[in-house]
């Protein structure tokens, strides 16, 4: 089977082609804005376009705007190509990377915007021990359980700590995506976003008295 995996939900952005869980090629860039122009050429400098059986997409949390388009495109890809589409948390895909090559307990740590933190803790077996929150940082460094934190924000939740925590400076990489579990994959394509959205709605006047 031909897997593609697809991940833009934070400022990286990659896309990559198995065949199986051996990896054909991909693409991975630190792009900050531009997703939404980078994305589908990227896919398309794959073998065979990335043409796939399975299509894997990160349903966040990051950026309310990653988060969509990796959607959207994964959408369009696997009804295009009658292809199977299912997501995965983006923190999780992290925890998988940092279990390489024994896995452990760890504390993942990512930006969540306005000075805030995305923060998980994953047990050494891959299970999530919470939920995802966005918290200021100090409000994460209490959050914190294990000894080893990882995450674009894991050297300066780290460094708030200052107890010698290990830190490893990673970002989300569809590159890894095979080391993903069945298990952690679902067809429900709801976004995890992780925090209320910026715009706030406006309540109707009420009348006067």
């Amino acid at each position: 089977m031909r897997v593609l995996a697809i991940d833009c939900a934070t400022e990286a952005c990659s896309a990559a082609l198995f065949e199986g869980t051996r990896l054909l090629d991909g693409r991975s860039e630190t792009l900050g804005r531009g997703h939404a122009e980078r994305l589908v050429p990227m896919i398309a400098e794959l073998p065979d376009h990335g043409r796939a059986d399975r299509i894997l997409v990160s349903l966040g949390p990051g950026s309310f705007t990653g988060v969509r388009i990796g959607l959207a495109a994964a959408r369009a890809l696997g009804l295009a190509w009658g292809a199977e589409v299912l997501g995965y948390p983006t923190l999780q895909l992290l925890a998988a990377r940092s279990w390489q090559p024994t896995p452990r307990a760890v504390t993942v740590c990512m930006n969540g915007g306005h000075g805030e933190f995305f923060i998980q803790n994953f047990a050494a077996d891959g299970s999530a021990q919470d939920d995802v929150q966005s918290l200021p940082p100090e409000a994460a460094a209490k959050a914190a359980r294990h000894g080893v934190i990882v995450g674009n924000r894991a050297q300066a939740l780290a460094d708030m700590l200052g107890d010698g925590r290990l830190a490893l400076d990673l970002v989300p990489d569809a590159n890894y995506a095979y080391l993903l579990h069945d298990s952690k994959l679902t067809p429900d394509l709801t976004p995890i976003y992780g925090r209320g959205p910026d715009a706030k709605i406006p309540q109707p006047r009420q009348p006067r008295a």
